[in-house]
């Protein structure tokens, strides 16, 4: 980017409020450093110290602080990653704004978990040829604390004359010198493995998913992009560059223009990402560090040292907006599209080690969602109607506050609609449409299919209430009966998606001399990948005659680690199930009663529920064994009884 041509025009490195946000260097609602001045329409990250307006906003979410910083009086708890959504639901239009998304994300810092291994990673690489380093120091200019992120429109239309605007905020360790960063932000759903320090997930291109245009210039495809920051003192300049093939270069854009400056993998390389400047002198880039010091947010700062900062010392924190609409990628003026779409999903943070675009990268805060509200998910409580009699109830089963959902059917016959559930009296397909407001395209579809069974008759006389909770990784199912006599046998059928259910098991009809009864069976759900799981009975009666109980869903979501150990005792085999709340790795030790070690064992696990299955013990003595499982700092220990 020519820094000279460019910084008059579109670059503002003065305290501002530009798209009702305070661009100041100052993580709470303090504009210009002036607590006794009160700004109205004067958003920021959090909360202010002092009264500032009643009309202001504040974007991170910020529940638990207070037990988050009590909690940093343990010292293992000052370097653990920590994520905060925005405090309004995704999309919301409030006061002449939309919220659109925002996210604060704190990173490992000092002896850090995700960082690039010393070598030839930079900017312009594919990130199949990038590296990563699970345990490293990293210089302090380079050493990424927090970093916040948040996307908006400005105005009472929420059409193409609102400006769509970007804010971004880090916190390095170092307090003073050049510090280098780049926010990356990626089309496709970019993932970094610890376990292999490995990158996946990357787009078609040469490792990103570049830009296309038409002969006019008119951009046909989105791809990724990154702006890139140069902070010594005081904001030097600002790079807003899109990954392209080179010979798009030759074709003048429509909505803003080429510098020049071109960088890939290599000097001929033929994809690589190219600085874009607005066709305007209209300023697109606001940004400066605090020069004094700032308060630090409601979840304080551990630094490097392990001490413990309420405030960012003087040149720690650095704060930007960029007017995406001036600059030129604003989806709307880009493709025609409405003002809800924005043009990027996943967003990683780096540094760099000089002012150079490709020098070598450092630090790195792991890719992480950015406005990606859930799509429309529906689920039936009666997949089967009995003949053509009976009524079904279709719901969303993860409805989203912003959204509207609207039904139809060809073939079926929809009774009550409620917006986010309907009863149907008649077999067909039910689909749902999800928008994300008002005048939105469509964002996400789904469908339910109701059948009906000839065979299945309704008992009117017996009553099937069937209920279920998820323990362990086990699910653990009871129903009961009103006219057990009339019952030959029950059928435990599950479904991951409430659709297509399979067999999961058989219980057989006890004491049907008595009408009502019982009953209790046990599923288990380790390796299951999917968020929710669904039950039902289908119950066979001594006439050969089926009904079905209602549908029964039960969430996979785990809040917490969690080991079991099944069968136990054990005769040859046993699988470690694992229960997480995220992805990790952990490592699986064996000891007998004397303390020797008898196995080691290191496994990935997925969010949710993984099974490590161990064999071959057959040969091993009689007796109690001792089984730890370690995962960073937590540590489980489960006792294991050999029988032969």
């Amino acid at each position: 980017m020519s820094i000279c041509a460019c910084a008059g025009n579109s670059q503002v490195f003065t305290p501002t409020v530009q798209g009702r946000f305070g661009i100041d260097a100052d993580a709470e609602g303090d504009i210009f450093g002036d607590p006794f001045t009160p700004c109205t329409d004067c958003d920021d990250w959090y909360f202010p110290q002092s009264p500032n307006g009643g009309n202001s906003l504040y974007v991170i979410d910020t529940t638990g602080a207070g037990a988050i910083v009590a909690g940093y009086a343990n010292p293992a708890n000052r370097n653990i990653p920590l994520y905060r959504k925005m405090s309004y639901p995704a999309f919301s239009k409030l006061s002449e704004r939309t919220l659109i998304d925002a996210i604060f994300v704190r990173d490992y810092h000092n002896t850090d978990e995700t960082t690039f291994v010393a070598g030839s990673n930079k900017n312009g690489d594919s990130p199949a040829t990038w590296v990563g380093a699970t345990t490293n120091n990293v210089l302090q200019k380079n050493d990424i604390l927090d970093t916040y992120l948040h996307l908006r429109r400005q105005g009472p239309n929420y059409n193409q004359s609102d400006p769509l605007w970007l804010y971004g905020a880090v916190a390095l360790e170092a307090t003073n010198g050049n510090r280098y960063f780049d926010f990356e932000l990626y089309q496709t759903d970019i993932f970094y493995t610890r376990s292999t320090t490995k990158f996946t997930g990357y787009g078609p291109d040469a490792g990103h998913t570049s830009w296309k245009f038409d002969a006019a210039g008119n951009v046909t495809q989105a791809g990724d992009m990154v702006f890139s920051a140069n902070y010594s003192g005081s904001l030097d300049y600002i790079e807003a560059r899109i990954w392209v093939d080179r010979s798009a270069l030759l074709t003048p854009p429509a909505n803003f223009s080429w510098t020049g400056d071109f960088d890939g993998a290599s000097m001929g390389a033929q994809y690589g990402y190219a600085v874009i400047v607005p066709k305007g002198t209209d300023p697109f880039y606001f940004g400066l560090e605090n020069t004094t010091t700032a308060w630090a947010g409601p979840f304080a700062l551990p630094r490097a040292s392990g001490v413990v900062a309420t405030r960012f010392g003087a040149g720690q924190f650095m704060e930007f907006g960029i007017n995406l609409t001036v600059l030129g990628l604003d989806p709307v003026s880009l493709m025609g599209k409405t003002p809800c779409g924005i043009p990027f999903s996943k967003v990683m943070v780096k540094t760099r080690t000089s002012e150079s675009f490709t020098s070598e990268l450092k630090d790195f805060i792991s890719p992480f969602d950015f406005f990606l509200p859930p799509s429309v998910d529906v689920a039936t409580d009666m997949p089967i109607l009995c003949g053509n009699h009976g009524i079904s109830h279709v719901t969303v089963t993860n409805p989203f506050s912003t959204s509207t959902y609207t039904w139809s059917t060809p073939d079926g016959n929809i009774v009550v609609n409620n917006g986010t559930d309907i009863t149907v009296d008649k077999p067909g397909t039910y689909k749902v449409v999800q928008t994300l407001a008002t005048g939105c395209p469509l964002y996400a579809a789904d469908s339910a299919s109701i059948t009906f069974d000839p065979s299945c008759v309704i008992l009117a006389s017996n009553k099937i209430n069937l209920s279920g909770v998820l323990n362990n990784g086990l699910a653990n199912l009871d129903w009961s009966v009103t006219a057990n006599n009339d019952v030959k046998y029950f059928e435990i059928e599950r479904s991951t998606d409430g659709v297509h259910y399979t067999l999961a098991g058989t219980v057989n009809a006890t004491d049907t001399r008595s009408p009502n009864a019982a009953y209790k069976a046990n599923d288990g759900v380790f390796g299951l990948k999917v968020p929710k799981v669904y039950y039902r009975i289908r119950v066979t009666g001594t006439d050969g005659a089926v009904t079905y109980s209602k549908v029964i869903e039960l969430s996979l979501a785990v809040n917490k680690l969690a080991v079991t150990l099944s069968p136990n005792p054990v005769n040859n085999a046993v699988s470690v199930n694992i229960a997480s709340d995220v992805e990790k790795e952990v490592q699986v030790f064996v000891y007998d009663v004397s303390g020797r070690l008898m196995r080691t064992t290191i496994a990935h696990v997925q969010k949710g529920y993984s099974m490590i299955k161990m064999n071959d013990l057959g040969s091993w003595a009689n007796g109690v064994y001792s089984v730890k499982v370690v995962s960073g700092n937590e540590v489980f220990v489960e006792r294991m009884l050999i029988t032969k």
